[in-house]
């Protein structure tokens, strides 16, 4: 029996205070309870903060389903509705370097206890409170279907440290499919978030704010063309099919290739979409794929996420990234998310 999710009919008229169905435009939704309650939030916090992040660090990157066999494809993939584009939020933080500081890590525990991470960004929301990720980084596909424990985001993450916070994860929104029967075209989630927190002094968490006025949000594009350029932006960690690791996962990566169709073996998805790039599974989940990104402003526009990565022409490298496409249920799935308030933990 799976773990407690709620069923959503939702359409594009949604607020935080009721759920208005619109059964010509309804997107099938679960929503996933995460921290529900302040107390329980602080508990979360604790958790990761305490001892100078001792559980951010022993953290090691999240290995399940990050690889898929597939080929690529010459034929485009037909939008279900017209073009949506939303635009970025910037943050009172600069990019630097030409990387954005939107992009962290997703902490949780997995089906194995075990403190493991994923890749995300902040995305731009009514409330400024919302993380793009894999469905598999919010939901253990190793169990009846749940959320993952004691989920956070750190932006900017690095070496136990949280720059601008930690974001503990309130509640999540996935497709209702993907929970309900794996399909994969389905594999993406958006996280609300509390405001930020940081330990002033032992076991003392201190409010730092909204994320997305820290960091910045992304902008989102649903039904658009396969991009000739995609960024991919994430912390990939893991080693290529023959042995050789090029990445720690101690840093942000970025890569940038076009975008393509692909036939996937051993996944259950009627549109997944690939691009060009070299990252490594484990850790890379969630990672987002930013068309139109500027490098001074450290923004564009998410149009996919990483739910795995492929080895296409059989050299032992991985070479290809692989996200769901993102159509009209993934806009309705992110305006529900969008309009949603969490509040504070302190």
């Amino acid at each position: 029996m799976r773990r407690a999710l709620i069923a959503l009919g939702i359409g594009l008229g949604v607020f935080a205070s009721a759920v208005v169905c619109q059964p010509a435009q309804a997107a099938d939704a679960a929503t996933v309870p995460l921290a529900r309650t302040t107390a329980a939030a602080q508990e979360v916090a604790r958790f990761w903060l305490a001892d100078d992040g001792a559980n951010l660090k022993r953290a090691t990157p999240y290995a399940v389903l990050t690889s898929v066999g597939g080929e690529r494809l010459g034929t485009g993939i037909v939008p279900d509705g017209k073009p949506v584009l939303i635009a970025p939020r910037p943050g009172s933080a600069a990019p630097q370097g030409g990387m954005p500081t939107t992009s962290g890590k997703v902490f949780f525990i997995g089906d194995d206890l075990q403190p493991h991470w994923c890749s995300g960004t902040a995305v731009q929301s009514r409330y400024r409170n919302v993380v793009a990720t894999a469905g598999h980084c919010l939901l253990d596909v190793q169990a009846p279907m749940g959320p993952l424990a004691k989920w956070v985001f750190v932006p900017g993450y690095s070496d136990g440290a949280a720059p601008f916070g930690l974001y503990v994860g309130k509640q999540g929104i996935a497709p209702y499919a993907f929970d309900d029967i794996r399909d994969f075209d389905g594999d993406y989630a958006f996280v609300n978030v509390y405001e930020g927190v940081a330990l002033s002094a032992p076991d003392v968490l201190t409010d730092v704010g909204k994320l997305a006025d820290n960091v910045g949000g992304q902008g989102l594009a649903f039904n658009e063309p396969l991009a000739s350029t995609v960024d991919v932006f994430g912390y990939p960690a893991g080693p290529n099919p023959d042995g050789s690791s090029p990445y720690t996962g101690e840093t942000l990566e970025r890569s940038t290739g076009p975008a393509y169709a692909v036939n996937l073996t051993g996944r259950r998805m009627d549109r997944p979409v690939g691009v060009d790039s070299p990252f490594t599974g484990e850790g890379s989940l969630g990672s987002p794929w930013l068309i139109r990104y500027a490098d001074d402003s450290g923004a564009g526009y998410v149009n996919g996420v990483t739910i795995g990565v492929a080895d296409t022409d059989g050299d032992g490298r991985y070479d290809t990234g692989v996200s769901p496409y993102f159509d009209s249920e993934a806009y309705g799935i992110y305006r529900y998310a969008e309009a949603t308030w969490t509040g504070r933990v302190v």
